[in-house]
This record gives structure tokens, C-alpha cells and sequence, in this order.
């Protein structure tokens, strides 16, 4: 379980300021920064901006030594980062279709020599040439291999990613790729999601169990197959680099030798979607405070809003989860609501108090928040925009 930062010294930090509001502990998240590089042991980590949206936070974490270059989840999001110099190595992890942002990417020469664009097939060669046009400019390009673990005929463990599976596939496109006027092959990715973004801790043995038997086994897979896909690759190109993991999968992803970075940012905000991990405990770092707006019964108190549910599969918990003060829980007939949330519990916060959230996954409040207080032992010390008080919203 996440160790949690001092309601009490929150409480005080922010005294002046009137929920709702977002914070980010410093202590903690530095300490989560100090504990993912340490995992690394080494290892280049680029930072996963989806996991943070606040430029500062990014920049913050971009200057720590082992620290190496940033993976957006959008090309107009890459560009605006280049425009604003926060990084000259920026890989984009998800293909891009965005044919005005994949023309700004052609027109803009030190965009083209920092960006790296997603493929994973021949059609996204012919969709760069169809928006871009004949005799387009050279942008660089990596291929996505499949990682998922396919046990069986029709068994598919994973994220349903790339259909480059196969080390002879990984060879096929990259030849494809090497034939192709105004694009250049420098990087393979393969993101491990079935490692990096299950828990494997969460308090039932037998689940715990099977996962932890389903991991060892993908990833004693993944370092054959994806050491085979870099080699045939690398027959055809020059990689500058190998990307893989995620802040769940550090330690098997750099036992890899093909692997020459790890991506990761969900570890340094430490949303409850990773507590329960046996490989990583980050603090929570990122928090936000509702008020309390109703006492509806002499068990139940209601907080304004603080709907706040995580993307993913349907379920208990992509929900906020209330944090301090301790013995409060979500009811089962409201959950967390877009203009109520009730909170069950036996000794209630006060009309006008306010109660302490975590969130489910790690970038997403930003998405409602136009701000973030940082604190640092017992003061607020800046308050900086998120992406989306930057007015940037990159879905």
C-alpha cells in the first residue's frame, strides 16, 4: 500500500485556498522520481507525458540526470513541445492520422529533426504520402512490435496494439520502411501493458497468483521475440534506439539487452492504479480536495462534483477514491458523481471541510483541472497550468 502525505500538512499548505483544487506533493513526487530511476538502474527513462499534462512537471522531471527525452500520446502535443523547447528528443507512442499537425511536422525543419513518428504498418507509409505529397520532406519514424503474449491459437494477453508481431514481420516492415522515399527508420518500441499496467498485488491471493505466473511467462517471451525483432531490424537500419516498458515492468524491461530506454511517467504521480504492485510503491503525489456541501444523514456527507473517473474497462476501479480524512468510502447506488459524490463513513468532516481525492490514473485529472498547486513541506510554492489551463487538450 502507498505511503499518503500528511492530510494535516496539506490542510495547512492550502488553508487559503477553496476546494476544488488539485496539488502536487513535491516531496513525494521527487521521492517517486529518486525510486523510478533507481529501478532503471541505468537505463535511459523517457517520460510518458500522458501521465503528468503539466509542462512544468515534465520539465521538472526532464532535469534530473537519466532522464532522456519525452513520449507524447498525440503529434500536435509533440510539436507544441518542440515549439516551446521543452525537449529536442520526442517520440510520439500512438500513430498519427492528424494530417494538419502531420503537415506543420513536414514544414518545420527542427520539428522533423526531433519528432519521431508511430507505424506499425505500410498503410501508415501511404497515409504520410497521400497527406504530405510527393518528394515530402524525411521525418523520422519508429515501428511499434507488438508485445502482447499470445499463449495459445486465439489467446491474446495485452493491449491490442500493433499487428507487427513476429520478428519477421518487424523485418518485412522495416524493409518496407527502408524502401520508402522521405521517411527514416530510427527506433522499435513494444509496450508491455499486460506487465506494466496490471497490479499484482491487490490483496486476493489466487488472482495475485495468476498474474504474477501470466508476467514471468510473457516476459520471458517478449526478451526472445523482441531481441529477434531488433536484430532483423537492425539489418535493414540504424536504430538510435530500442524503447520499451512502462513504470510496472521496469525491472524485466531492463533485463532486456535489446532495450535501450524505458518509458515511464505513471510512477512519479502515484494514482491508486498503482498501489497495488509488488515491484514499485510510489507515494501519491498528485491529490485533489472537494468540499463538503451536504450532511443528507447522520452517516453520509456529500462533496461538490469530483466525478473524476479514470479511462479503461468499466469498472470499481477506475473510480476516485477518498483519501483523508481516513473511514470514508464511495456508495455503491452513486459513485462519484459529475455534480455530487456521497461519502459513507462514521466520523464525518464538517459542513464546508474538505475531503482529500485520490484518482485512478495518473495524467487524467489534469484533464479537469486548469491548475496545480505545489507544495513543498508546508507552503504552496508556485502554482502552475496544467496542459489544459495552458488551453491544450491533446485527447
Amino acid at each position: 500500500m502507498s505511503r499518503s502525505p500528511s492530510s494535516d500538512r496539506l490542510d495547512r499548505a492550502t488553508a487559503h485556498l477553496d476546494p476544488p483544487f488539485g496539488v502536487v506533493d513535491l516531496d513525494a513526487f521527487d521521492a517517486n522520481l529518486d525510486d523510478l530511476l533507481a529501478r532503471a538502474a541505468g537505463r535511459p527513462v523517457r517520460l510518458a507525458t500522458k501521465s503528468v499534462r503539466c509542462r512544468v512537471l515534465i520539465e521538472r522531471a526532464l532535469a534530473r540526470d537519466g532522464v532522456a527525452g519525452l513520449m507524447c500520446y498525440a503529434l500536435p502535443e509533440a510539436l507544441w513541445h518542440v515549439e516551446q523547447g521543452t525537449s529536442d528528443d520526442v517520440l510520439v507512442g500512438y500513430p498519427s492520422v492528424d494530417r494538419a499537425a502531420l503537415r506543420a511536422l513536414a514544414a518545420d525543419e527542427s520539428a522533423r529533426a526531433t519528432v519521431t513518428l508511430m507505424i506499425d504498418s505500410v498503410e501508415h507509409l501511404d497515409l504520410l504520402d497521400a497527406v504530405l505529397g510527393p518528394g515530402h520532406s524525411e521525418v523520422r519514424v519508429c515501428l511499434e512490435l507488438d508485445a502482447a503474449w499470445r499463449p495459445l491459437p486465439g489467446v491474446h494477453v495485452g493491449a491490442r496494439r500493433s499487428p507487427v508481431h513476429t520478428a519477421r514481420e518487424a523485418g518485412r516492415l522495416a524493409r518496407a520502411v527502408v524502401a520508402r522515399p522521405g521517411v527514416r527508420l530510427v527506433g522499435l518500441m513494444a509496450y508491455e501493458g499486460q506487465i506494466a499496467g496490471v497490479p499484482d498485488a491487490t490483496g486476493s491471493r489466487v488472482r495475485d497468483a495468476a498474474v504474477r505466473w501470466v508476467q514471468r511467462r510473457s516476459a520471458a517471451e517478449l526478451a526472445v521475440r523482441r531481441a529477434a525483432a531488433v536484430r532483423a531490424v537492425r539489418e535493414v537500419a540504424d536504430l538510435a534506439f530500442v524503447n520499451g516498458g512502462g513504470s510496472g515492468s521496469v525491472e524485466t524491461t531492463r533485463a532486456d539487452a535489446s532495450v535501450t530506454e524505458i518509458a515511464a511517467g505513471s510512477a512519479l504521480i502515484g494514482s491508486t492504479l498503482f498501489d497495488g504492485y509488488t515491484r514499485m510503491h510510489p507515494r501519491p503525489a498528485v491529490l485533489y480536495a472537494l468540499p463538503v456541501v451536504r450532511r443528507p444523514d447522520a452517516r453520509t456527507v456529500t462533496l461538490a462534483g469530483g466525478g473524476w473517473v479514470a479511462s479503461g474497462p468499466a469498472a470499481a476501479s477506475r473510480l476516485p477514491s477518498p483519501h483523508r480524512p481516513a473511514g470514508l468510502s464511495l456508495t455503491g447506488t452513486e459513485g462519484a458523481g459529475e455534480v455530487q459524490t456521497p461519502l459513507r463513513g462514521r466520523a464525518l468532516p464538517a459542513l464546508g471541510d474538505r475531503v482529500w481525492m485520490r484518482h485512478a490514473k495518473a495524467g487524467e485529472l489534469a484533464e479537469h483541472l486548469t491548475a496545480y498547486h505545489l507544495v513543498a513541506g508546508e507552503r504552496v510554492v508556485a502554482t502552475v497550468p496544467t496542459y489544459r489551463g495552458e488551453g491544450r487538450a491533446f485527447g
